[in-house]
């Protein structure tokens, strides 16, 4: 029963990315079709950024005042729907219905692309909100917030779903538009937006039933709520009502939580957008002579140590506690990445070898990342409670969103290839700086963590080094 039960979790958590990691490849490549430059895209991903900035905690907020496979469901529809209006609208595009844009102005006053725009913030806020619901809510009950070694190896699985969505789905479209007409390609895309729907719908409805009831059970009602969720009912109201209060209450009960700078620290790992596998990245590249198919390598590594780092993560924990694994992961990416900014600015071994030294770095760096990214899942969700779970994580999200907008800015301010190695000395600090946080949170130990965290070995090092301690000031009787 448990085994069917997982493989229906992990089955509609595939059947969600597969799409959506799908489709937010597809969409780009075909506006390039139609408009060679970058700032169609990047206008459309800045405005979902926004988006999910302004509204991502009110749309957590709404889904903790509602049943949890209810929420799930009606995001799935929306989420689907928007998907198909943006496919609905590039075809229109591609059909030659609308006419081709001469200047970046003209497109972004056309009809078809405002409703591109529009279709894709929402699908972006619903995507944000159905991960959550999965990563930091639904999977604390299937595996049990008090077994650190279970919800580890949970997180673990979730994670390597998503990287072999993230690298199938584009894989798979990317072979077949260029084989095929852009127009056919996404009329392919819609049917399995269509298919793929009552298929992921019927799997949460067999994790739900599998779960025995888990899943629906009242959010105020679990234990640990009631000392802090005496207001639980108040904040259900609130929910509801909607709009700028549920935002502020959102950003109060992020700011209020006692592994804030855990989470902080998450944030700041968001700045580093140039030394990562995003579009800042591949311009560059592109723009210094490396071969495509080299950039494509690069990005395919960079999702491999993603994998790598699943393994590597549930044995840290298992091994050190999350509290230590989290440090390790923090200070290793801030080491790689300092070696990789030094190589890049001091060219040691000559111009070709000096980058490839420095790639290498970056592929390696991303293991501390996907590691973190898991460690701060689970110090979320063994923090938070059941009643502010979507709330606190669409905060979280909302804050990351933030931080990667800022650096989007600072990087078109930015933009000649000559401040790259500033801007990739800017990504490297942000990631420093999330260490030294983290550090520091973690060397003073709070009533919290202790009530958090009880059987974290950190503590457990910590009563042992003051048990020793007073054997060496009390002499002993014997």
């Amino acid at each position: 029963m448990v085994c069917m039960r997982s493989s229906a979790l992990f089955g509609s958590y595939f059947a969600s990315c597969f799409v959506e990691h799908t489709w937010r490849f597809a969409w780009p490549a075909v506006i390039a079709v139609m408009h060679h430059t970058l700032l169609p895209v990047a206008v459309v991903s800045f405005v979902s950024q926004l988006v999910i900035f302004a509204a991502g905690p009110w749309v957590g907020a709404l889904m903790d005042s509602m049943p949890r496979v209810d929420a799930f469901k009606c995001l799935c529809v929306v989420q689907t729907l928007s998907m198909l209006t943006s496919a609905s609208v590039t075809i229109y595009a591609l059909s030659g219905a609308a006419p081709m844009a001469s200047t970046a102005t003209v497109l972004f006053l056309q009809p078809w692309f405002l409703v591109l725009v529009a279709a894709s913030a929402v699908e972006r806020l619903a995507g944000l909100a159905t991960g959550v619901a999965f990563e930091r809510d639904w999977v604390v009950l299937l595996a049990g917030a008090n077994r650190p070694i279970a919800l580890a190896n949970a997180n673990a699985i979730l994670r390597r779903v998503e990287l072999v969505c993230e690298i199938s789905g584009p894989f798979i479209f990317g072979i077949l538009l260029s084989q095929f007409d852009p127009k056919l390609c996404v009329k392919w895309a819609v049917v399995v937006m269509i298919v793929s729907l009552p298929v992921l719908l019927n799997l949460v409805d067999s994790t739900d039933r599998l779960s025995k009831g888990t899943l629906q059970r009242p959010k105020h009602a679990n234990p640990g709520d009631k000392t802090k969720g005496s207001t639980a009912d108040t904040h259900h109201e609130e929910a509801a009502e909607g709009g700028l209060q549920a935002v502020m209450r959102g950003w109060k009960e992020y700011l209020a939580q006692p592994v804030l700078p855990a989470s902080l620290a998450y944030v700041l790992l968001y700045f580093n957008a140039v030394l990562a596998p995003g579009g800042l990245m591949t311009t560059y590249l592109t723009q210094q002579g490396v071969n495509a198919s080299l950039v494509g390598l690069f990005r395919g590594l960079c999702a491999l140590m993603g994998f790598a780092a699943t393994f590597l993560s549930a044995t840290m924990i298992s091994k050190f506690g999350v509290l230590k694994a989290g440090a390790a992961s923090l200070i290793f990416q801030a080491l790689v990445l300092a070696m990789a900014v030094t190589v890049y600015l001091s060219n040691p071994i000559g111009p070709q070898a000096s980058l490839v030294l420095f790639l290498f770095l970056t592929v390696i760096s991303r293991l501390g990342y996907w590691a973190y990214d898991m460690v701060d899942a689970q110090i979320f969700q063994t923090a938070i409670p059941a009643t502010q779970a979507n709330l606190v994580g669409t905060t979280e999200v909302s804050l990351a969103s933030l931080a990667e907008l800022v650096m989007l800015g600072v990087a078109i301010v930015a933009n000649d290839v000559k401040y790259f190695g500033g801007l990739a000395a800017l990504s490297m600090a942000s990631v420093v700086g999330a260490a030294w946080i983290y550090w520091h949170w973690l060397a003073n130990p709070t009533d919290d963590q202790r009530r958090l965290f009880p059987h974290d070995p950190h503590f457990d090092d910590s009563n042992k080094a003051r048990q020793l301690a007073l054997q060496k000031l009390v002499p002993s009787s014997l």
